[in-house]
């Protein structure tokens, strides 16, 4: 999902509309990982970016896409854009634990 919203819609409080674009990223995601996984794949991460347009985009983990939303809209931006990409990925295995001989 690559989408800029605006965040100053007339008739509408600017705090419902900034919660309408959290809903609308969390149902996207909810989406995204009920999709089947390919074969040899784990999970479904995610790679993110929110700003005020595409090009000055920060990236950011899926659980601060909501917080970046709301810097966004506290620095009085007009419009937010926000980049949510699904990316089937593997779990890192963990090392075996291996026993330190005095």
């Amino acid at each position: 999902m690559k989408k800029t919203f605006l965040l100053r819609v007339p008739d509408k409080e600017d705090v419902r509309v900034v919660e309408a674009i959290k809903v609308t990223v969390a149902k996207y995601v909810k989406r995204e990982r009920r999709k089947t996984l390919p074969d040899g794949v784990d999970f479904w991460d995610f790679r993110c970016k929110v700003g005020l347009d595409s090009q000055t985009a920060a990236g950011t983990h899926l659980t601060g896409v909501p917080k970046a939303i709301d810097a966004v809209a506290l620095a009085g931006g007009d419009e937010v854009y926000v980049e949510v990409l699904a990316c089937p990925e593997h779990r890192a295995k963990k090392p075996p634990y291996q026993r330190e001989e005095s």
